[in-house]
């Protein structure tokens, strides 16, 4: 029996140093991104057979800095401002790594594991929330949305006196949970895994602020009641994904109050967004909430695959998403002081979410936390919530540039409209400029569509933006336009 393993688990310093420059030179942005218009190339050298005898690392390593590396996602490129992503700053990707090869499980008694709830007490802190609720990591926003509604769902049919966790949910009785019309449909898919149905996700209308009608919630909510439909959940979105609002709090609490009903607050893109004195006001109700949904690979930055549930009852949590006892697990700790890591489970988080074996995600929220403070964070909030102004600024200025929202957060949405088209060539034009953005790859924002009007929006999430990308941006949404209204095809 061969007693050497085929992988290379010694040349480490090798491996990664040999990678770093062109890593490097990959975060210069520099040039057109040509990813997409040489995907025939790079796929063709990627899309091979599965090797029979292995290639070794060498082979590895070269195709990583000659295809992939190269090859790669640019949404750090300090003109990207596309949906709500970006990518992580130095600090968050040092931790990354070390947690990679030094912290590969979140559990057990080391310095990863114990990180994990440091960095959460530091960023319930930094959010304003209570010291005495309970917190887990989990991979993104999406998941945390499902832990918080799972919580919910436990918590709601235990009112009746059942644990759905044991015996899932009662038959004979009807389950709402009310949201916004624009709540991110992870909160419908939730409700689909959760066994209670995407149709049980009542669509609130908003209004003419976009923001969930309050009185239209309360109004359905009391014909629901008189119907025996039970409010399982009420979600408040802080920081809409399509243009950055925020849902009455404070209201919808009272009516989670009136009701019996949970309080979840979806915050995965906008929770940060309360480090902004100028709109920290619109969070009022907060604290209130049962539970919160936060997402630090957004707007912290933090490397991808980095989201965290609050839960003012941790006990709930750990009702809802317990593994019971194994044998192999709970029964192999040391109940006395440890001698060696593996003597018990250090600070155990598995029956909180839906993971079991996780990565060691903390450390990277406390690297990011350690390394800028509060004061950084909050400066970051409030100039990207400054660029969104600043963008609406330009676009009401222009006399063929239109304002389709008024930013709360850091989202802007605009477009270009020289008054002589239909609203129909409008989406046409606009959709072309955006795709001539990208093309171009200076200036990437994404798009949506606001009371049915095809908008261009920024989203200013990207440690790397900069004053001149926002006005750069503008410049060239009217240069483009210009040209295209010019031309043959509009």
């Amino acid at each position: 029996m061969n007693q050497v393993d085929s992988a290379d688990s010694e040349r480490i310093v090798e491996a990664i140093t040999g990678i770093l420059p062109v890593l490097e030179e990959f975060y210069k942005f520099e040039g057109p991104d040509e990813a997409a218009l040489r995907c025939a190339e790079w796929k063709a050298k990627l899309d091979v057979d599965l090797p029979e005898k292995g290639e070794g690392l060498n082979s590895v390593l070269n195709d990583l800095r000659d295809t992939v590396i190269p090859n790669g996602l640019r949404n750090g490129h300090p003109g990207f401002s596309g949906w709500v992503t970006t990518s992580p700053t130095t600090s968050g990707t040092a931790a990354h790594l070390a947690s990679a090869m030094a912290g590969s499980q979140r559990v057990w008694v080391q310095a990863f594991n114990f990180l994990e709830k440091v960095s959460l007490r530091w960023l319930a802190e930094l959010l304003g929330i209570s010291a005495q609720w309970g917190a887990t990591y989990t991979s993104g926003g999406s998941s945390a949305n499902l832990v918080g509604l799972g919580a919910a769902r436990q918590w709601a049919v235990e009112q009746i006196g059942v644990d759905p966790s044991m015996t899932g949910l009662p038959d004979g009785v009807e389950w709402r949970i009310y949201a916004s019309a624009e709540v991110h449909h992870v909160v419908n898919r939730a409700a689909a895994v959760l066994g209670i149905g995407r149709r049980s996700v009542v669509g609130i209308p908003v209004t003419s602020d976009h923001v969930l009608d309050i009185n239209i919630l309360r109004q359905r909510l009391a014909e629901d009641a008189v119907k025996g439909i039970r409010p399982m959940a009420l979600v408040a979105t802080a920081g809409t994904v399509n243009m950055g609002t925020v849902d009455p709090i404070s209201e919808m609490a009272d009516l989670a109050e009136e009701y019996g009903a949970w309080l979840h607050i979806d915050g995965a893109y906008g929770m940060f967004g309360r480090l902004d004195d100028r709109v920290r006001h619109l969070y009022d109700g907060i604290e209130r909430a049962d539970s919160v949904a936060a997402d630090p690979h957004k707007w912290l930055a933090a490397p991808l695959g980095n989201g965290v549930t609050f839960v003012r009852d941790i006990h709930i949590l750990r009702r809802t998403f317990t593994l019971e006892p194994a044998s192999y697990l709970e029964g192999s700790a040391i109940p006395d002081a440890p001698r060696s890591p593996f003597d018990n489970f250090g600070e155990a988080y598995h029956d909180l979410s839906v993971d079991q074996s996780a990565a060691s995600r903390g450390v990277a929220v406390w690297a990011i936390l350690k390394e800028m403070g509060i004061e950084g964070i909050k400066d970051r909030i409030i100039r990207h919530n400054s660029f969104a102004r600043l963008q609406a600024e330009l676009a009401s200025a222009d006399p063929k540039l239109e304002l389709l929202s008024t930013p709360v957060l850091s989202i802007c949405c605009f477009r270009y409209n020289d008054g002589t088209l239909s609203e129909s060539r409008l989406t046409d034009l606009n959709t072309r400029i955006a795709a001539d953005l990208r093309a171009e790859s200076n200036y990437v924002p994404s798009t949506t569509m606001v009371d049915g009007r095809y908008a261009i929006r920024p989203c200013y999430i990207n440690p790397r933006n900069r004053e001149e990308d926002v006005r750069g941006l503008a410049k060239r949404v009217r240069e483009l336009g210009d040209e295209l209204c010019h031309s043959s095809q509009f």
